[in-house]
């Protein structure tokens, strides 16, 4: 049995609020159980340099932890003055992620920066955000097709994230802080509606696992993400 009760193919309770940070031109705050993030679109009408004069847009994100969002107060990377090699990882990744089901030339030379920061954490925090950065990004391109600043939105597809692990000896779906501490072996799966993999990224954490064990955890996280792309779907009306 596992900690909360689930079964070994059942995702945590998930909801996605939109509208949360009102000033956003996207925004919502996800919850995958006790996890909770909020993701928030900001657009802007330039790109980086090294994009200028190219005709296309660029899509980012930036990523961090409220200090109690854990069981001790973490310190703010701000007051310490620099990103640990953590946070830069997983801003990279959902940037990353969120670039894969985008048209950046449909775009035009424009910037949308995600921020995503996660205000409870208990287990999958990069997952959430991703899910729920593509929300955020989503509702950001509708607002601008209603302000006439584009002619559509310019989404090739949805992206959705989920963690997978050996818990016990058991391939088991969307971690949760106590699987994920024990686990065994642990991995997350970023997937596209049309099947694509963006990005997976899989560790024994105590033994090695094997390719029996990997096709299992792929078929959860397929499973898992095609819920979640249902999710996704139903909060933004398509």
């Amino acid at each position: 049995m596992r900690p909360s009760g689930r079964s070994p193919d059942a995702l945590r309770a998930v909801s996605i609020e939109t509208g949360f940070a009102r000033h956003a031109e996207g925004s919502c705050l996800i919850r995958m159980g006790n996890t909770e993030v909020l993701c928030a679109a900001s657009v802007e009408a330039k790109v980086p340099p090294f994009l200028r004069n190219q005709g296309v847009g660029w899509i980012t994100a930036e990523y961090g932890m409220l200090p109690r969002a854990t069981h001790t107060r973490g310190d703010r990377e701000a007051a310490r003055g620099k990103q640990s090699g953590r946070t830069q990882e997983i801003q990279r990744l959902i940037g990353r992620s969120l670039r894969a089901v985008v048209d950046r030339q449909a775009m035009g030379e424009m910037s949308v920066t995600l921020d995503c920061d996660v205000i409870n954490a208990d287990g999958g925090t990069r997952c959430a955000s991703i899910t729920g950065a593509y929300v955020a990004l989503s509702l950001a391109f509708r607002h601008l097709v209603k302000m006439n600043v584009l002619k559509a939105v310019p989404l090739i597809g949805q992206v959705a994230a989920v963690s997978c692990g050996i818990v016990e000896g058991t391939p088991v779906l969307d971690l949760d802080y106590a699987e994920d501490s024990n686990a065994e072996a642990d991995g997350n799966f970023v997937m596209t509606s049309d099947g694509g993999i963006v990005e997976i990224q899989a560790t024994a954490e105590k033994t090695a696992f094997n390719e029996a064990q990997f096709h299992a955890l792929m078929a959860l996280a397929r499973a898992g993400t095609d819920a979640l792309f249902a999710a996704q779907r139903q909060v933004l009306g398509d």
